[in-house]
């Protein structure tokens, strides 16, 4: 059974309890989509001031929606168009201040402001890409960065 709990101290820190949570949740379950679905859900609880975070896998070379936390969102992504096509093509992560500013970027929600995109990596090859959006400009913080990067990596064992 899961239980939400409260994450405090420093920044990273909370981001290191909820990867060992997620490890803990995804161990022995092998099903990709279920995993996937219990990382938004998990990151949905412990992340505040966002709006949507999902997943977009890589399917015959273009981003299609996976599972997800929000609002209806847009269903096929090209590489390299919007944040989460740039991140997939280049490979890195991208935090977006203002996405209103980002050339190219694709508004699925337009109470969306600011947008983080970190790359799932398997065998040097993107499978596709674990996105954030905040309805407030500037989110997304070097911390939340690492911490999401820690996140994805921690899941990716799980992938």
């Amino acid at each position: 059974m899961f239980l939400k709990i409260n994450y405090d101290g420093p920044i990273f820190a909370q981001y290191e309890t909820v990867s060992k949570q997620l490890d803990v949740l995804l161990e022995g379950e092998t099903d990709a989509i279920a995993n996937l679905s219990n990382a938004s859900a998990l990151l949905n609880q412990f992340l505040n001031e966002i709006n949507w975070v999902g997943f977009y896998l890589m399917k015959d070379g273009e981003l299609v929606l996976g599972p997800f936390q929000g609002l209806p969102a847009c269903f096929r992504i090209p590489v390299g168009r919007g944040v989460c096509g740039t991140a997939a093509r280049d490979k890195e992560t991208l935090v977006i201040a203002d996405v209103h500013t980002f050339p190219g970027h694709i508004a699925c929600d337009a109470a969306s402001s600011s947008e983080i995109v970190i790359p799932l990596v398997k065998n040097e090859v993107v499978i596709g890409v674990l996105d954030i959006d905040s309805p407030n400009k500037n989110r997304f913080s070097e911390e939340d960065r690492r911490g999401l990067e820690l996140f994805v990596t921690t899941l990716m064992k799980h992938i």
